[in-house]
């Protein structure tokens, strides 16, 4: 599936979670999909535990 479809899908789940649900519900389901994506990062290998918490000034040398 590319990037395209899948934002697609995302952004219709979060206008029904907002429509139907109110704007706590679309921020749960915005705040849901944020963690499952980084979720989905680590697993595929993507992202490693130290990208999220690595101070600005250090430099990959």
């Amino acid at each position: 599936m590319n990037m395209a479809i899948a934002g697609l899908f995302a952004g219709m789940a979060l206008a029904f979670a907002g429509y139907f649900g109110g704007f706590g519900a679309f921020l749960l389901v915005a705040a849901l999909g944020a963690i499952g994506f980084v979720g989905g990062r680590f697993l595929d290998g993507d992202l490693e535990p130290g990208d999220l918490f690595r101070r600005r000034d250090d430099r990959r040398g």
